[in-house]
């Protein structure tokens, strides 16, 4: 269990980002390959690089 991981997507939950966000935080911070292009979202994308960097930097930009 990663400890780095879970505060971040429950702190993510609570402040009421997108979960299109946390959901391409969470794939990019395990390293899973993108969705297919028909899936993706600007919040999924924007997710992704934060995750792939281990940031959050952009999370506000996509609070639901």
């Amino acid at each position: 269990m990663n400890q780095e991981y879970y505060d971040t997507v429950v702190k993510l939950e609570k402040d009421g980002i997108d979960p299109e966000y946390i959901q391409g935080w969470q794939g990019g911070y395990v390293c899973n390959p993108e969705r297919e292009e028909q899936r993706v979202t600007e919040a999924y994308t924007a997710g992704y690089a934060d995750g792939t960097d281990k940031n959050t930097d952009n999370a506000a930009n996509f609070k639901a």
